[in-house]
């Protein structure tokens, strides 16, 4: 994949998920709404992979434990039991949604249940919220968060320099946070609970990608950039002396620490004139090795080298394993094996054609083999073999000339670690996927080595747009950013392809034809070639179509309900309509440029729009559009609408700001007027599902505020009443882009989440009914039994654990109120607990509902979680109590 391609596909997406980042909420004291409560389970439509994965870290004293952190999409924690990787930061709500952005990570070393996170997004006005350090003693099953003074770039570039983190490996409580924007170097010493700024460090850093660049996202000083301990300096429970330090400044670019940082000096004789990207240090050699590029990455770097210092002498070497008039990258993805410590190995990060670049020495840098060279150019010698058949689409569909070849080795290759348990494994990030190989050793042994994806349970996409038709093979319609999309015809599986011919760098919408699904439309970015295409066969096969002259982005499409004829609002040119696919187009008139397009999914002559307050209403094909005199609506373009199959004219629009108009509103004439429902506070996204049994009109979902609660909420009832049902632990950051519902499936529900990919829910009602609240009265009498407990134990470690608990109304009175009560019966103390409230005592535990989901309708569920301590035995209660009555026990 080209760098261009890669690199205006991720500008790109920085700016478009920017511009519908989400409003701050509405003013407090809005009217509460009663909420019903399900209880759902949660999953991704495997995709595995799909974004850029800037960093790997191993624990280097316990064996297995490993984390990955991503720029938009939380942090990971491997499983080794099935290798794959289990998120850890989907508790992230929409407040703070910058806080799914990971820019730093560290394992501790001493306490191995102790990890840190440095979460923020973005460094400018983008992100609305400051930056803060994560801690955990549970491996990130639960977290503290200490806020910052200052905003951290987990999708800024220099992010993947590092690690910025760090925590003193002989005195744990202890930890340097290198910060960002010229705010310097920061210290905690307690553990991470508070923080305060290193006043002496002597260079915030100086180095800017674009100083011109007037959004501040370009132009930030990349600050300082990674912390290394030297171990060999320091014993159990004292400040390691000897520190490193590296910062954003090509003159002055690494710094040290001899006295545990009480002063810092320029590290003498240094080279100049580049970034280190990457400092890690061989305490037993004596050697800090350092990876040097021209430019901050990911995705820039025209020069580079590889030094290493001798802490013992202070001498430095060149070890770099090509000339410098031979490079055309910068290097990183820099590591040392623990176990052998004179193998090294290096990235050559920014090499993006034809191939990333993998050097390995076994002589701390004496000398260099390459995963790859020239036999005789074009023609290629690899040391390695590619296997994706877990991800198929790894190949994007290419068939590239020599000396590029598919699936590439990588792109973007910032981190790069080998185990330290483990010398034959090793495993680095891309700008799609973490690639990883068991049998690194058959490098130096003159054998190949296989690389597979190691990213199962990684899911990093930004998604723009979702369909879910009502038949045919495709379950699942997906518009991404970076990846275009995907047909799932299978939610547990990974897709064979993303869309192809052509493939989109990002898709930005998609739509099906109600009465025909088999016909599908999307429309995307691209370089160069077309922005829009065709499918008659369910999206299983695509053509791509003609564009209209200016057209510049792929903006939003609509099909007719019979696929007849498509209108089209892309970027640079105004709204088109065409009859068949596209060959043609005309201008539709009386409709505004960039407006948002739907169909009605009833009359295959009508079409909608809706830009800046007004809504518009075409019943000619598109042809000519009519504002309405609809009023009320919100005036700016954070808008989502959507028209209900099956009925003609039935629409419903979310969205708003909050110093204006902001909710969810319904036409029942086409768009002539709309009602807005009193009982929804703030609503981004609208979708249809199928009816509940014996519902008469279909199933509401959205992310929205009901009630004083921002969440994902559904209505059985035409919105009369809602269920929350994610919780606190699934709350994904932002999810304002797309939902919908299954039309097949009662309860499912698609959400777009921004770097946590394509989440699914399921509910835990089979029946397909049960009401979704009562419309607000007080049911009577409270409970008093007639109740199901399960309780289900979902991870443990060495001295915590996880569970979940899932409390069923059997009677057939509703509740307005529950208390549950149970006894541990081996001391197992909660730590923390969520979506209900607790008290302890001894055993004796009782858990609350909180105001949102004490409603709970006969026949129904409610569900909490929590994390709590243990030893020796980790047993279940013996029984549970609904005020004085037992409950039966699954």
């Amino acid at each position: 994949m080209r760098r261009t391609r890669i690199l205006t596909a991720v500008l790109a997406l920085a700016a478009g998920l920017l511009a519908g980042t989400p409003p701050a909420l509405a003013a407090a004291g809005a009217p509460k709404a009663a909420l019903a409560a399900d209880t759902y389970t949660w999953k991704n439509a495997r995709i595995d992979g799909g974004g850029f994965v800037p960093g790997i870290v191993f624990n280097r004293s316990e064996k297995n434990l490993v984390y990955a952190r991503t720029d938009i999409g939380g942090a990971y924690r491997w499983q080794e039991s099935t290798k794959s990787w289990t998120p850890l930061l989907d508790s992230v709500g929409w407040n703070e949604w910058g806080h799914t952005g990971v820019v730093s990570l560290a394992s501790d070393q001493v306490d191995p249940d102790r990890v840190y996170a440095a979460v923020g997004t973005y460094t400018n006005s983008w992100d609305p919220t400051n930056g803060a350090v994560l801690r955990s003693a549970d491996r990130g099953a639960s977290w503290q968060k200490a806020d910052l003074p200052f905003k951290l770039g987990g999708n800024m570039p220099g992010r993947g320099m590092g690690e910025r983190l760090a925590i003193d490996p002989h005195r744990n409580s202890v930890l340097y946070l290198g910060a960002p924007s010229g705010k310097g170097l920061w210290r905690s010493t307690d553990s991470g609970a508070t923080w305060s700024q290193v006043t002496n460090f002597p260079n915030p850093g100086t180095y800017q990608q674009d100083p011109s660049d007037t959004t501040g996202y370009a132009s930030d000083n990349q600050g300082i950039v990674w912390v290394t301990f030297d171990e060999s300096t320091g014993s159990a429970g004292s400040a390691t002396k000897t520190i490193y330090v590296g910062v954003a400044d090509k003159d002055n670019a690494v710094y040290r620490s001899t006295d545990a940082g009480a002063t810092w000096t320029r590290l003498a004789g240094q080279p100049t004139g580049y970034l280190a990207h990457k400092g890690v240090l061989d305490a037993r050699n004596g050697y800090l090795y350092l990876a040097y590029s021209d430019k901050g990455g990911p995705y820039d770097g025209g020069k580079g080298r590889l030094w290493r210092y001798a802490t013992a002498t202070g001498t430095w070497t060149d070890i770099s394993p090509v000339a410098e008039t031979d490079t055309y990258y910068g290097f990183s993805g820099l590591t040392v094996d623990r176990q052998h410590p004179g193998t090294v190995m290096a990235t050559a990060y920014s090499s993006w054609w034809p191939d990333t670049q993998i050097f390995r020495s076994t002589n701390s840098g004496g000398s260099w083999t390459k995963a790859w060279d020239y036999t005789s150019y074009p023609d290629r010698s690899n040391r390695y073999t590619i296997d994706v058949s877990s991800s198929p689409w790894l190949t994007f569909g290419a068939n590239p000339s020599p000396p590029e070849q598919t699936p590439k080795l990588g792109w973007m290759t910032e981190s790069l670690e080998i185990d330290p348990f483990d010398s034959s494994r090793m495993m680095y990030g891309t700008g799609a996927t973490i690639y990883g190989t068991e049998n690194l050793s058959a490098w130096d042994s003159g054998g190949t080595f296989t690389v597979k994806p190691m990213v199962r349970g990684l899911e990093e996409t930004a998604v723009n747009d979702l369909a879910a038709p009502p038949s045919g093979g495709a379950q699942l319609f997906s518009a991404l950013g970076d990846i275009g999309g995907f047909r799932h015809t299978d939610l547990t599986k990974v897709p064979s392809m993303m869309y192809t011919s052509p493939t989109f760098t990002t898709t930005t919408g998609l739509d099906f034809a109600e009465s025909d699904p088999d016909t599908v439309v999307r429309v995307g970015n691209l370089d160069s070639g077309p922005h829009i295409a065709f499918s008659t066969d369910n999206g299983a096969n695509w053509f791509a179509g003609t564009d209209p002259s200016g057209v510049s982005g792929g903006g939003t499409v609509a099909a007719a309900a019979d696929g007849s004829r498509f209108v089209w609002s892309p970027d640079g040119a105004g709204v088109q309509y065409t009859t068949g696919f596209g060959t043609s187009w005309s201008a539709s008139s009386g409709i505004p440029s960039g407006a948002i397009v739907e169909s009605d999914r009833v009359d295959p002559k009508t079409f909608y729009g809706f830009r800046s307050g007004k809504f518009y209403v075409s019943t000619d094909g598109g042809a000519t559009f009519t504002a309405s005199s609809a009023t009320g609506l919100p005036s700016g373009d954070s808008v989502r609408f959507k028209a209900l199959p099956g009925a003609r004219g039935d629409i419903w629009l979310a969205g708003g700001a909050a110093d204006g108009a902001y909710g969810l509103w319904h036409s029942t004439d086409g768009g002539a007027s709309f009602t807005k429902l009193s009982n929804v506070e703030q609503a981004d996204t609208i979708g249809f599902g199928k009816a509940a049994t014996g519902a008469s009109y279909q199933t509401l979902y959205t992310s929205a505020e009901i009630g004083g609660v921002r969440g994902i909420f559904r209505s059985t009832d035409k919105g009369a009443t809602w269920t929350r049902i994610n919780d606190d632990a699934h709350q994904w950051g932002w999810t304002g882009a797309a939902i919908t519902g299954d039309p097949r499936v009662y309860g499912r529900v698609y959400i777009a989440t921004n770097g946590r990919g394509v989440i699914y829910g399921d509910t835990s009602d089979t029946s397909g009914g049960g009401g979704d609240g009562d419309g607000g009265t007080t049911p009577d009498p409270a409970p008093a039994g007639a109740c199901a407990v399960t309780y289900k134990i979902t991870n443990q470690w060495s001295d915590g654990f996880q569970a979940d608990v899932q409390l069923t109304n059997t009677g057939s009175t509703p509740w307005s109120d529950w208390s549950l009560g149970w006894s541990f019966p081996n001391g197992q103390k909660i730590t923390q607990l969520w979506n209900a409230g607790h008290t302890q005592s001894g055993p004796a535990v009782t858990v609350k509902n909180v105001s949102w989901n004490g409603t709970v309708a006969a026949g129904s569920s409610v569900a909490f979680g929590f994390t709590g301590s243990w030893s020796g035995l980790n047993g279940k209660p013996a029984s549970f109590k609904l005020g004085e009555k037992t409950c039966s026990t699954a």
